[in-house]
C-alpha cells in the first residue's frame, strides 16, 4: 500500500570544515564568523555546555553569502565647475 504523504525533506547539513573548504578559508574564521552571528549555525553536540559541534544550514550560507555580495555602484554624478570668479567675455 502506498501512502499518498511526500517523502520527508532531507536537508544537507555543512560541517565547519567542509564550509571552510568551499569558502577557501580556515575552519577557525567560520568558527568566528558563527560566534559574531554573522553565520547562522546549529549546535548538534550532546553537552550543550560543551564544546560545540556546529552544522551549517544551506539556507544560512545563501544569507551570508547575499550579506557579503558587493552592492551595485551609484552612479556617478556631474560635478559642476566651479569658476574662478572670472566672467568670460564673448565678441
Amino acid at each position: 500500500m502506498k501512502s499518498d504523504r511526500p517523502a520527508p525533506t532531507v536537508r544537507t547539513y555543512l560541517t565547519v570544515r567542509e564550509l571552510a573548504a568551499q569558502l577557501q578559508i580556515k575552519a577557525d574564521t567560520v568558527r568566528d564568523l558563527i560566534r559574531r552571528g554573522e553565520l547562522r549555525a546549529v549546535n548538534v553536540a550532546r553537552n550543550p555546555n560543551g564544546r560545540p559541534r556546529w552544522r551549517i544550514p544551506p539556507e544560512a550560507v545563501a544569507e551570508f553569502e547575499a550579506t557579503r555580495a558587493p552592492k551595485p555602484a551609484e552612479p556617478r554624478r556631474k560635478r559642476r565647475r566651479r569658476s574662478d570668479g572670472v566672467l568670460d567675455l564673448i565678441r
